[in-house]
């Protein structure tokens, strides 16, 4: 029997900037409310991995720093005092009963009425390339994302990729880098238009498409890079002193599928209201998947309201006995 003070309305199962917003609007819609994260800190991969990177995607911000957009988030979802939990990871999902999930975790379990998933992409490691003595360099020059720019300033710098956190990240580096520059593969960036634009407008050398990374050059750490073109078989030496490779990430979300969720694709299957194949959860952000799907942290967090209002009427449907 689950004691009346351990059963939460509203847990949410990861502290990015969607979850944030979720215990956000939880609070505001006056539920009960638990959040968990895994990593030390709220704020997910915006904080471990890029808290300097800029952000223009977002509802408000003409531009805003990611740990001030967390900030400020942070600031939002705590003046409901919801309980937070940091340095769990959830590892189980369970039905118990009519509006019982036990959500469990190494350190323990926790128990709520309905449980929203804002977990991003789920657990992830950097995509790598199959490049030899690649990961010796790794730690003396070879970076898979940015927590500061600091180390890089007067450096010259070698970005890998085409997507929006590459093309993010060499525009931000352009000033304090001494020289930076970018090689994409494909043809078609997969980065905002207007990102793309100020890319190429701007002092970073691009090369681009069919640039990619063939070989890392030094002994103790970084002092070069071969770069060549899969089309022309073009191959240049660039002396760097910093490699960032930014080619995705590699996620796991079969935890996700052994709790009973429906899984299409990379992600969890969701209908309009958020809700999933099991009674009581529901999800939002980077991990769901629906036709039409948008990875902006602004439409996460659409999903997000979404995803609290379907769980309030969820619960307010059994205490008026519908």
């Amino acid at each position: 029997m689950v004691k009346a003070d351990e059963l939460y309305d509203i847990t949410v199962v990861g502290a990015g900037p969607v979850g944030l917003y979720a215990a956000y609007y939880a609070g505001l819609r006056e539920c009960r409310t638990k959040l968990i994260e895994t990593y030390p800190q709220v704020g997910g991969r915006l904080i471990s991995m890029y808290p300097e990177k800029e952000i223009f995607d977002v509802a408000g911000h003409r531009r805003i720093a990611a740990a001030d957009l967390i900030r400020e988030l942070t600031d939002q979802a705590m003046q409901y005092r919801p309980a937070v939990v940091l340095n769990e990871r959830v590892t189980g999902l369970r039905i118990l009963g009519e509006r019982v999930i036990e959500l469990t975790t190494p350190a323990g379990v926790h128990y709520t009425q309905t449980a929203i998933l804002a977990a991003g992409c789920g657990a992830f490691v950097p995509r790598k390339l199959d490049i030899p003595n690649l990961i010796d360099f790794e730690g003396h020059g070879i970076f898979y994302f940015l927590p500061s720019f600091e180390p890089l300033r007067g450096k010259k710098v070698l970005i890998v990729g085409g997507g929006n956190s590459a093309v993010d990240w060499a525009l931000s580096l352009d000033g304090i880098a001494l020289e930076v520059t970018l090689c994409h593969r494909m043809y078609k960036w997969h980065a905002h238009e207007a990102m793309v634009h100020r890319l190429l407008s701007s002092n970073v050398r691009v090369k681009y498409p069919y640039f990619t990374l063939k070989e890392v050059l030094g002994e103790e750490k970084v002092t070069g890079a071969v770069i060549w073109n899969e089309r022309s078989g073009l191959e240049e030496t660039i002396a760097v002193d910093a490699i960032v490779l930014s080619i995705g990430m590699l996620t796991n979300i079969e935890p996700f599928r052994e709790w009973g969720l429906n899984i299409l694709g990379s992600g969890i299957a969701v209908a309009p209201d958020m809700s999933t194949n099991l009674p009581g959860v529901y999800a939002a952000g980077d991990i769901v998947t629906y036709p039409g799907k948008v990875l902006l942290i602004t439409a996460g967090s659409g999903e997000a309201a979404t995803a609290v209002n379907t769980a309030k009427e969820y619960i307010l449907s059994e205490e008026l006995g519908r």
